[in-house]
């Protein structure tokens, strides 16, 4: 049975847990992190529905802002579903297209609509570990 332990963690950014973690989520991440969710495929209305309003966002823009506290901690999380999902499912297509199909746990819903909470995202998790037991495809 796969763990998480199984596959590695490789994210530049602060292992769950930490005290850098911590750190990094009061300060929030700059705005210019969001740039790695759309190199990660998401387009500007997942950005938005996931991590952070296109207004709050131009708002934060025009005064030089950071993300703040919540949104890191929204932003975090969504990245480690697509590191983990890119992993399990070897490209980054094919994880986007099972992300944006319908859930099938939940009708009407995707499972990237799933990641706007945290509980959401546990549900997302456990799902990808499904398909990496290759219980769900």
């Amino acid at each position: 049975m796969a763990t998480e332990s199984a596959l590695p963690v490789v994210s530049e950014f602060p292992p769950l847990g930490s005290y850098e973690l911590i750190r990094t989520v009061e300060e929030g991440l700059p705005l210019d992190s969001l740039e790695k969710l759309k190199v990660r495929g998401l387009t500007s209305t997942e950005i938005s529905q996931l991590v952070i309003p296109a207004r709050t966002l131009k708002h934060r823009k025009a005064r030089g802002e950071r993300l703040s506290a919540e949104e890191t901690e929204r932003f975090l999380r969504v990245i480690r579903v697509l590191e983990l999902g890119e992993r399990i499912f070897g490209k980054r297509e094919k994880l986007l297209s099972w992300l944006r199909g319908p859930d099938f746990e939940i009708p009407g819903r995707t499972s990237m609509s799933l990641l706007e909470t945290e509980a959401g995202v546990q549900a997302v998790t456990g799902q990808l570990w499904a398909v990496a037991e290759g219980i769900y495809q």
